[in-house]
Order: C-alpha cells, then structure tokens, then sequence
C-alpha cells in the first residue's frame, strides 16, 4: 500500500513539474514580451532554460535537504538518459545531415562539461575550481545563444517582442501572472513530491539514493526533452530535437551542478559509484553521439543503436551497484 501511495505522489510530481515548467516559460515569455525585452535575450535565457527547470529544482531541492547522491544522480542521470535515450532514439528514427557550423562549439562546450564533471568527480567532489569552470562554460554557451539568435535576426524577423497595437489588457495581465505563480508554484511542489517520494521509493526498493535519482528521477525530470524530441521526429524536424538536447545537457552540467553545490553549502561530494560508472558513462555516450557526427557532418542509425546499447549497459549496472 505504501509503495503505491509513494509511486503516485512521484507521479504526481512528475505532473506538476512539466505542465508547471510549461505555464512558467509561457507566461515568463510573455512578461517579457510586454515588457519590450529583446526576442533574442529571450530565446537564450527563458527558452533555453525551460526544459531545465525539472532537473535544476528537484537537485536543489535534493542537495538542500542533504540527499546529495539524488542531486549529483539526477544531474548527471538526465544528461546520460538524454543522450542515451532521447537522442538515441530520434536519430535512430531519423538519421539526419547537419551543418557542423552550427552543432561544433555546443558540442565541443558539452563534452568539455561532461570531462569537466568527470574529472572532479573522480577528485570525490565538485568544488570551487570545477564550479568556476562549468559557470565558465555556461557563460560561454548563453553568447554562443545570443550571437546565433543576433545572426538569425540579422537574416529576417523583427528584432523584439513587443510589438503590440496597444497595452495589454487588466483580464490578460491578471491572467499571466496568475498562470506565472501557478507554474512557479507546481514546479516547486513537484519537486518537492519527487524528492520526498524518490527517498521513500529507494528505501521501499532497498536500493540507494543514487539509484532512484539516475534512473526514474533522472528519465522523468528528462520528459519535456522527450515530448520535444517526438513532436520534431514527428514533423521531420530530427536536427531540432538534437539541438534542444545538447542545450539542455550543457544546463545540466554546467548550471546544475554548481547551483547544487551552493545550495548544500560545501563541495558537493560525488560517490565512489557515480565517479567510477555514472560520469565516465556519460562522457563516452556524449563522445559517440557527437564526435562521429562532427566528423561526418551527419548522425547514422548505428550512432542510435550503440547509444540504447551503452544506456541499457548503463541501467544494469547501475542496479546492480
């Protein structure tokens, strides 16, 4: 019984995350918009940060409560299982040609991250030193977002939101800032609920922390890069879903990582587990998704196939540490 009451709060978690997430970017990008700020700051801090706000406010919520192995696993985990799975799967669907001007240096910036993180955590932590790097790297990827959003409008389409045929109304301000504190509201409830249900469900299941967060926490944090990555296979647009996934693995890493150890107050440690499986595992699933790709200008169907192989590799092993 109790088991069933901590898969539905987790499930209910996962609700209130992603529609949470949704209204948040929604009615975010429309104060923005009202407010005359520039399209382009919009589109490289609201959106590129949308998908990420799961995954950054279960690990903050983790790491504040001292569940560091939940917050480092779900980091990282998400990273692995969007790799490994995500796009594992669109470009096994949809192997698709690329221009490499537009995918080397958000490749080159996440696979620094993921060496990055590896690198620390086979140092047993991520501290100062690795924290300064990633926030390096993180600051490195929002120009790369601005002067693409910059070129982008330099070739067509107006330069900012805002433009109106008058102030907005009372009924629609009230409503966005309803639907604001709404999103802002379900994002950290659910994030709550699926910390708490994600330690109940390890100590139900008699396995670790670590586990529970690389795994469910990590695949259901990952759900609104799965919902984008059908709807672009679904329309034929495969090189969409692979760019929003290599932005949303650079957040992770790079953002994440070092909020969390901020907010737990200390270095954040890295288990011996996830410093000897967890983070070489995302580095090579990273290394196989990008490198041949970068090379060829194109991703295969074989790149799909051995990405599901190391990620299935991955969850076994995983439940068995």
């Amino acid at each position: 019984m109790e088991l069933a009451l901590m898969l539905a709060i987790f499930l209910a978690g996962i609700i209130l995350i992603v529609k949470g997430g949704d209204y948040f970017v929604d009615a975010a990008s429309w104060i923005a918009e009202v407010s005359g700020v520039p399209k382009l700051i919009v589109g490289a801090t609201i959106v590129s940060l949308a998908t990420t706000l799961p995954e950054m406010l279960v690990s903050l919520m983790a790491a504040a409560q001292g569940k560091v192995d939940m917050a480092v696993g779900n980091a990282v985990g998400s990273v692995t299982a969007n790799i490994g799975l995500i796009m594992a799967l669109s470009v096994l669907c949809m192997p698709v040609a690329i221009l490499r001007g537009d995918y080397l240096l958000k490749s080159a910036l996440m696979l620094a991250a993921a060496g990055i993180v590896a690198w620390a955590g086979g140092r047993g932590a991520v501290g100062l030193r690795p924290s300064l790097l990633l926030l390096g790297i993180f600051g490195a990827f929002l120009f790369e977002n601005v002067r693409c959003a910059r070129r982008s409008m330099r070739y067509g389409g107006a330069g900012c939101f805002g433009l109106f045929s008058g102030p907005p109304r009372k009924r629609e301000i009230l409503f966005y800032c309803a639907k604001f504190t709404a999103g802002a509201a379900g994002v950290v409830l659910g994030a709550d609920l699926l910390v708490d249900s994600g330690s109940a469900l390890a100590r139900l299941a008699g396995v670790s922390e670590r586990v529970i967060g690389v795994t469910i926490v990590a695949v259901g944090t990952s759900l609104p890069e799965l919902v984008t990555t059908v709807t672009a296979v679904a329309k034929r647009q495969s090189a969409l879903s692979v760019g929003n996934i290599l932005g949303a693995n650079i957040l992770d890493l790079t953002l994440i990582l070092p909020m969390s150890a901020l907010a737990a107050g200390k270095a954040l440690p890295v288990s011996a587990a996830s410093a000897r499986l967890g983070l070489p595992v995302c580095l090579l699933a990273g290394c196989v998704a990008l490198l041949p790709a970068m090379a060829a200008a194109r991703f295969r169907r074989w790149q799909g196939v051995a990405l599901l192989a190391i990620y299935a590799a991955y969850l076994v092993l995983t439940c068995r540490t």
